[in-house]
């Protein structure tokens, strides 16, 4: 007991770090009664008015634990302050819990639509308010463990993904007679090259996740060499006309293996494929393959193009001596190399310092890549390994299984605290039972009662209620309606009590389990590794699989592939955050399966594209346009287009490859003519 009593006079005198507390209120007395309720566990801040608050925020924002906000001020209000800190992601990490004498639905409504986490009405109760602020508290301390977990998660995943990549890069460099060190000096210097550009201009709608993975696709920019022949590719000296042609040849040979691909709309791979064919155009359309001029050329591509030949330059070949960073760097800037983008030749004459000091310190790891080499040529000496293509394919394996463990763990937990009483689900269970994540008093609400059968419900308040100090797990099984359908889970229950010579009940722990039979488990196995967890669509091997054995039955007169890409997405995520670009692409699938029928297949390819086989038997180009004025529209202020290719078996394309292709060309051809249009493939497009 001394003990705990040395550590409270200690928290009191502010030898320990407490949590801090904004209070936002004109009231000086509002502000003075919280201080008092919350001022021995929390230290505390004021501000009387949403000015000072955002200031405060701005300078602090990460020793903040939590945000009292009243609704009306002078100045700038509480609704105010919530969009400033929508705005700048704080309320991503700074919980807000709105308190005002204003309770009227309308405020409240919008209170939570612009983020809050909680609403405590005045006069204040100081057990509601200890209570909701250590919960809300905590709640968000529990999520930024998940979301470092999930961090750490996704960073090793990365490591691999960037390992396959290099293997497989380093495989065409070996066949090429290039140092093992290319693949990382393209991706420094592409790094660097681009981290500048933005600082200079905003005029590419580039993000610094862009940067990484335009960094990784870099590495695949001659995978197509590994189809010309060794006698081509390896020649001591000058290349023929004829040998030049042949060569050439790779970069189109690289696209088309990565198009090629089941899973080619990963972003990844759409930034890789532009490398790989357009990373020989020149910014006057001197390059190849296609001549490309300016800012037709993508900026991945560009700044590719520009590493690839400096560090080409400056590394022995087996024509060529290596020329000094000096001499290289003038011969780029000089036009000796091939004309490129003004800016990016600023780019690389202000960073030339900092790429000297890369390479220099990249020079003294030459001895690691001769043990890559030596992984390397073993793999390429295996008979199972044959193809680079199963590399790739193995990437793509890795992700799928990712992708469906991930899926398997998000399991349907809850906390139940008692006093006052609210209930906490997780995403999982929240999405699948149809209420909000956290819920206030949710017995007394009517919540529970809206998807338990009879008084079914009220036994989780008397389980709370009834559970000791020594139960361990409790197990209560209840019929429950989940989209008007009655079903039955069993509750895994756990209690939680204070630590204190008299326990009090906190509250329960615990998940909710469905009760299925074994068919049921199986068959809820198979769709969660065909379906696309975002949209509920079908995912690519799925949708593939449908379109195909559609086609070969062919039991409507036609069909039309419609393959639906939103254009600048990215603007969503970038502008707004992920979890907002994840709600646009929720309501676009919700607008999609307005538009389908019975007869109709739809679903989800990757990222921001959507794939649909339509049946018709009169003019599809009616129903066509009446899709896409659908899909162009607005939500939450962000507005929606759409580019749309389509191709039909009218025009004696059956299989599913040969629609795919075309009507993939087709949005290519939208996209280039401007975005936010459709357009029905022809041969002119592939000309």
């Amino acid at each position: 007991m001394e003990e705990n009593s040395n550590v409270s006079k200690a928290v009191k005198k502010g030898r320990v770090n407490r949590p801090k507390i904004l209070i936002v209120d004109d009231s000086e007395m509002n502000r003075f009664i919280l201080s008092e309720i919350l001022g021995e566990k929390y230290e505390i801040l004021e501000a009387k008015n949403g000015t000072e608050a955002i200031s405060i925020m701005k300078n602090r924002s990460r020793e903040l634990s939590l945000i009292l906000l009243d609704i009306i001020m002078p100045e700038v209000d509480g609704f105010e302050v919530l969009s400033v800190m929508n705005k700048n992601h704080w309320l991503e990490d700074m919980p807000v819990i709105m308190i005002s004498s204003e309770s009227a639905p309308a405020y409240v409504a919008r209170a939570f639509d612009l983020g809050v986490s909680d609403f405590i009405s005045r006069p204040f109760d100081s057990t509601i308010v200890k209570k909701r602020v250590q919960n809300t508290i905590i709640l968000y301390a529990k999520q930024k463990k998940l979301q470092d977990i999930v961090a750490d998660q996704i960073m090793e995943k990365q490591k691999s993904n960037n390992l396959m990549i290099e293997i497989l890069s380093h495989i065409v460099e070996f066949r090429n007679g290039e140092s093992g060190m290319h693949v990382l000096h393209i991706r420094i210097i592409t790094e660097i090259l681009m981290n500048h550009l933005l600082e200079k201009t905003d005029r590419y709608n580039v993000t610094a996740s862009d940067i990484n993975m335009i960094g990784m696709a870099a590495a695949l920019h001659d995978i197509g060499k590994i189809a010309i022949p060794e006698e081509v590719l390896n020649k001591p000296g000058r290349l023929t006309d004829e040998e030049y042609a042949i060569m050439k040849r790779h970069s189109m040979i690289g696209a088309n293996m990565l198009n090629d691909l089941p899973f080619q709309n990963e972003p990844l791979v759409k930034i890789a494929y532009e490398i790989c064919r357009w990373h020989h155009e020149r910014y006057d359309g001197g390059g190849y393959p296609d001549g490309l001029k300016g800012e037709e050329i993508p900026i991945s591509a560009q700044i590719v193009s520009i590493a690839d030949v400096y560090d080409a330059l400056t590394s022995e070949r087996v024509y060529k001596k290596a020329f000094s960073h000096e001499k290289a760097m003038d011969m780029i800037v000089n036009g000796e190399c091939g004309t490129f983008n003004p800016l990016l030749l600023e780019c690389l004459a202000e960073t030339a310092e900092e790429i000297r000091e890369a390479m220099q310190g990249e020079a003294t790891i030459e001895n690691t890549a001769d043990e890559m080499r030596q992984i390397v040529q073993e793999v390429m000496h295996h008979e199972k390994l044959s193809a680079p293509a199963r590399t790739l394919h193995l990437l793509e394996y890795e992700r799928r299984k990712h992708q469906f463990y991930t899926s398997l763990t998000d399991e349907m937990l809850f906390e139940y605290t008692v006093a006052p009483a609210i209930l906490t689900l997780s995403e999982s269970a929240s999405r699948h039972f149809g209420v909000d994540s956290v819920v206030m008093e949710p017995i007394t609400s009517g919540l529970l009662p809206s998807f338990f059968e009879s008084e079914d419900y009220k036994k989780l308040e008397e389980l709370a209620k009834q559970m000791q100090p020594e139960d361990s797990l409790i197990q209560y099984e209840c019929e429950m309606k989940v989209s008007g359908e009655s079903r039955w889970y069993r509750l895994i229950c756990q209690s939680m009590w204070t630590v204190d010579e008299e326990p009090q009940l906190e509250g329960i722990i615990g998940k909710v389990v469905p009760m299925q039979s074994e068919q049921d488990s199986k068959i809820n196995v198979q769709e969660l590794a065909s379906t696309d967890g975002l949209t509920g669509f079908p995912n690519m091997p799925c949708i593939k699989r449908q379109i195909k054995e559609c086609l070969n039955t062919m039991q409507e007169e036609a069909y039309a592939m419609v393959m639906i890409d939103m254009d600048r997405f990215r603007k969503a995520n970038a502008k707004y955050g992920r979890l907002f670009g994840d709600h646009v692409l929720q309501y676009m699938a919700g607008l999609i399966k307005g538009c389908v029928t019975d007869k109709d297949i739809a679903g989800r390819i990757g990222g921001d594209v959507f794939i649909l086989l339509l049946a018709y038997k009169d003019d599809i180009k009616e129903r066509i346009e009446g899709i896409f004025n659908e899909l162009n529209s607005e939500y939450s202020g962000f507005q929606i287009s759409v580019s749309i290719g389509i191709a039909t078996t009218e025009d004696g394309y059956t299989t599913y490859n040969d629609l795919y292709l075309r009507a993939q060309s087709a949005v290519y051809a939208a996209k280039h003519a401007g975005r936010n249009q459709y357009v029905f493939y022809n041969k002119e497009i592939d000309e």
